[in-house]
């Protein structure tokens, strides 16, 4: 995988371009594309299970805005654009540290109109 490689993701009528760092999460979940899998929403974050595990590799406990992390208590993947109810004043923190392996381009907020249980679907861009 190349550094700055990019993926789309789309849900409902929201779509996102990304672009993957060049960490072993990236890495791994790259080689998984594309996954489709059903939204679930816990504050400004949208999180799914890939059914792949995925050892933590320099966990955050607070992350940035259109930050893509894994999850390796859930092997979820999240997409944060906004606090989550573990967040405190303007910080956007997890529900425990998570890899961040990538960042959505531009508006990451647009996120905010997928709905729990819409489908999300991860490719190549």
């Amino acid at each position: 995988m190349n550094v700055g490689e990019k993926i789309r993701i789309t849900a409902g009528d929201v779509s996102v371009e990304a672009t993957l760092n060049d960490s072993v999460t990236a890495k791994v979940i790259r080689a998984r594309l594309p996954i489709e899998a059903a939204a679930e929403t816990w504050g400004d974050e949208i999180y799914f299970s890939i059914g792949v595990s995925i050892e933590p590799e320099d966990p955050q406990a607070t992350v940035e805005m259109g930050d893509l992390g894994y999850w390796p208590p859930g092997t979820a993947l999240c997409m944060f654009f906004g606090p989550t109810p573990m967040s405190s004043g303007d910080e956007i923190r997890p529900a425990s540290p998570v890899n961040v392996f990538g960042k959505i381009d531009g508006d990451a907020t647009v996120l905010k109109a997928v709905k729990s249980g819409e489908t999300v679907t991860i490719a190549e861009a």
